[in-house]
């Protein structure tokens, strides 16, 4: 690369730059609302995945349960074993006619669901990491099989797939390029169209890779800043009889 090239880049920075910043602002809401909901769904799906009905579960409920089973699975299975791109052309143009939708909204539900595939997944995958005796020490003292699961499971669950829940934002950003299939105007789109009009394809789709890689590196720091606050543990060391407060208190409880 000589000394032209970089200058090339610069222009295309500095006369297109309100394109390129239009394109990751879609970028990143279409990513981080995908993760967000895609969490939701997977939480959801994932959680009643892992469920597992004791002997006292009538007939009606394990029906539902393999009937929900069967189901999401059918889901699982094709949206993690189907392209994003395939998905996204063939929902929006199948519910076009039904719905009346725009390519945004689009985007954003085919996102959504396809992260949500994942996500439950890992959500189901964290839940089984969870020692079962911590279910067995929460049904001890009282709680529903719903409270267990809300109040110890669940959050151990999403500490322990935190990484992987934090690698679907990442992987998030960089493959909501392929919604540009249905005009979606994120930073791919706005990268091709960049280029088809200074016919500078090289220069132009270096810039766009340089951005995709400030964006994953920054929400990979962020990510593992949240990680390293969530494996903090605070312990609280009982104080010893031999500390001169303890002592006298000790003595002054002695006298009374």
């Amino acid at each position: 690369m000589d000394v032209s090239f970089f200058q090339t880049v610069w222009k295309i920075i500095t006369t297109y730059w309100p394109s390129l910043l239009l394109g990751v602002r879609t970028t990143l809401i279409v990513a981080i609302f995908g993760t967000a909901v895609g969490f939701l769904i997977g939480l959801l799906i994932g959680g009643f995945r892992a469920v597992r009905l004791d002997y006292t579960a009538s007939k009606i409920s394990r029906f539902f349960k393999k009937l929900f089973d069967v189901i999401t699975s059918i889901y699982i299975g094709i949206f993690r074993g189907t392209p994003m791109m395939v998905q996204a052309v063939f929902i929006y143009y199948a519910l076009l006619s039904v719905i009346h939708w725009d390519k945004m909204t689009a985007a954003l539900f085919v996102i959504s669901v396809n992260t949500g595939a994942y996500m439950s997944e890992i959500i189901r995958s964290g839940i089984q990491s969870v020692d079962p005796g911590q279910t067995e020490a929460a049904r001890s003292l009282g709680m529903s099989n719903s409270q267990s699961m809300m109040n110890v499971v669940l959050p151990q669950a999403i500490r322990n797939a935190f990484p992987a829940i934090g690698n679907e934002l990442i992987v998030n950003i960089k493959d909501s390029s392929v919604l540009m299939i249905i005009s979606i105007t994120e930073l791919m789109f706005q990268a091709k169209s960049i280029a088809g009009t200074n016919y500078k394809f090289t220069e132009t789709y270096f810039v766009e890779a340089c951005i995709y890689l400030i964006l994953t590196t920054i929400a990979s720091l962020i990510l593992n800043a949240v990680e390293r606050h969530m494996n903090q543990t605070k312990t609280s060391i009982p104080q010893s009889d031999t500390d001169p407060k303890n002592m006298k208190n000790a003595e002054g409880r002695a006298e009374a």
